[in-house]
């Protein structure tokens, strides 16, 4: 007894963790990839303000951002922020202090990236994302 729905479903699906399964083994290189972008920005705010204003680093799933302040002549963090993998939306976890934000990550068939904010359920920009992991991470005292 074949019912037409059920066949459709599954190949829904299959469709759904190809998908899925591809966008995971893309996870890392995406990170790579944000993070090449993201230290273009932090060398433009070290440009302005001096090497030691910021400090990045990249990890096997995580890139870690820290904002520097002279405070005695002593450099001191003043704010951070992480950019975590996320298998489980599939994506990246924005996480400042006490929130996060995460940011799904698919593949489209051209094998470029799609981000959308899961809880605003918007899609983003690469531009968009960037700014959601830099500019209150850099510039805590400015209004958004």
């Amino acid at each position: 007894m074949g019912f037409h729905w059920l066949q459709s479903r599954i190949q829904e699906e299959r469709d759904r963790r190809q998908r899925e399964a591809l966008t995971l083994n893309r996870l890392p290189q995406a990170l790579e990839e944000l993070y090449a972008i993201l230290k273009e920005g932090i060398t433009a705010y070290q440009e302005a303000f001096g090497a030691e204003t910021v400090e990045s680093v990249l990890l096997p799933s995580r890139i870690k951002i820290t904002a520097m302040a002279d405070r005695d002549g002593r450099w001191q963090p003043v704010s951070k922020v992480e950019v975590a993998v996320a298998p489980e939306i599939p994506g990246f976890r924005i996480e400042r202090g006490d929130s996060s934000t995460d940011v799904e990550v698919g593949l489209l068939p051209s094998n470029n990236l799609y981000y959308r904010d899961r809880e605003r359920d918007v899609y983003l920009t690469l531009e968009d994302v960037i700014r959601r992991v830099l500019d209150r991470v850099l510039f805590p005292k400015l209004p958004e």
